[in-house]
């Protein structure tokens, strides 16, 4: 009996780093095939040619999706939306798989979304039904959610918003967020092993900063940014920064280069193109606090029993465990939320994410469905109260 194809779309460091644990058990499993199409920040060397990342992991990539523009113009974006759909419609046609996997709310995710929608393929959709306010994402988001057929979603309230969407009952799956499986499997390293990794000698206390543009909101990412730079200089040298940087998002690489600049000229800071899954999570199991505006604050960060300062409106939506402190972009309220935050005991935080096995859950579902082809027309399920 042939193995059942299973393709995975993964365009950037944090979106593959979600799925790893499931591509690992769909690799493992004798019954299925895994097809991996990498797409976006995984090709481009700007961003760290972070494919090689899912070679040297002991994956195939089985075909590779040349989408982005060196522009992070709102016009560059979306023609880089353009050539992704062009050509993730060619390598779906060559690979044909039986389901097509896709995580979270990217552009490039929508792109190949739509490419498997009108060649009739089946898309479980990973991470649905959360909403986040100040970006664009929110709404790239829900409308993968009506083109999927599939939903593992993260939380019962991300739950009920993909049922409140028209999507059926019987389709919606609460496993909680796959980026936690990474954290109970991985053996972490410890803080002298963690600095030589990177370079980088820890300071009595240490923040991990990351910061993406806000799409919507009325302030540019660059003024937000500066604040925040603003309110970490009030800290001075004695307090360790860690920064990662921002995705392939509109204005991102203005941000870039700030951080560039910012830790030239600042002898305690160090930024990364990309830290790998790792490092990453070891960083986050040794700094003080989490800054920034990324969902891995509210996501990944309660499970290590830190605090997480949140910025803006970018998650704004998302549940959040009592360890987050949310504020304005502004500095003087986020230098606040940061000296609030190194006095915080989150000890006994729980993380409404989940308990680090969707994975498996994920796979469970996928191999009991015998035949995917049957959800291809789908219906709307109303709520009730329509005449």
């Amino acid at each position: 009996m042939p193995k059942r194809k299973i393709c995975i779309v993964t365009g950037t460091r944090a979106d593959y780093g979600l799925l790893y644990w499931l591509m690992k058990e769909i690799q493992a499993d004798p019954d299925l095939e895994l097809q991996i199409i990498a797409t976006g920040m995984h090709l481009s060397p700007e961003f760290g040619s972070t494919w090689r990342v899912i070679e040297e992991d002991g994956f195939t990539i089985d075909a590779k999706v040349e989408m982005l523009l060196s522009s992070d113009t709102p016009v560059g974006i979306a023609k880089s939306i353009g050539l992704g759909v062009i050509g993730c419609a060619e390598s779906l046609d060559r690979l044909r798989p039986e389901i097509l996997i896709l995580l979270g709310d990217r552009f490039e995710i929508l792109a190949a979304a739509q490419a498997a929608l009108v060649a009739r393929i089946p898309i479980a959709h990973i991470a649905g039904g959360d909403t986040t306010e100040g970006a664009f994402d929110e709404a790239i988001r829900h409308s993968i959610t009506k083109m999927a057929h599939f939903h593992f979603v993260t939380n019962e309230v991300a739950a009920q918003r993909v049922r409140q969407l028209g999507e059926a009952h019987e389709c919606v799956f609460t496993v909680g967020s796959p980026g936690l499986d990474q954290i109970r499997q991985l053996k972490l390293l410890n803080r002298d092993e963690l600095e030589i990794e990177l370079g980088f000698n820890f300071k009595q206390q240490n923040l991990l900063v990351t910061f993406h543009p806000a799409t919507l909101d009325q302030k540019s990412a660059s003024e937000q940014f500066h604040e925040l730079l603003s309110a970490l200089s009030s800290f001075g040298p004695d307090v360790g920064i860690i920064f990662t940087k921002p995705n392939a998002d509109t204005g991102g690489r203005l941000l870039i280069k700030l951080i560039d600049e910012y830790t030239a000229t600042h002898p305690n800071t160090k930024a990364f193109t990309s830290l790998g899954q790792l490092r990453y999570l070891s960083t986050l199991s040794h700094v003080d606090v989490v800054v920034g505006n990324s969902s891995s604050g509210l996501y990944e960060v309660p499970s290590f029993k830190k605090p997480t300062v949140n910025i803006g409106d970018r998650q704004k939506g998302r549940i959040q465990a009592a360890s987050v402190l949310n504020c304005e972009p502004l500095a003087v309220e986020i230098a606040q939320a940061i000296r609030s935050s190194f006095t915080m005991d989150c000890k006994g935080g729980v993380n409404p994410y989940g308990d680090g096995k969707s994975s498996p859950r994920i796979l469970s579902v996928l191999k009991q469905i015998t035949d995917y082809e049957p959800f291809l027309k789908k219906h709307f399920h109303d709520m009730g109260g329509l005449k």
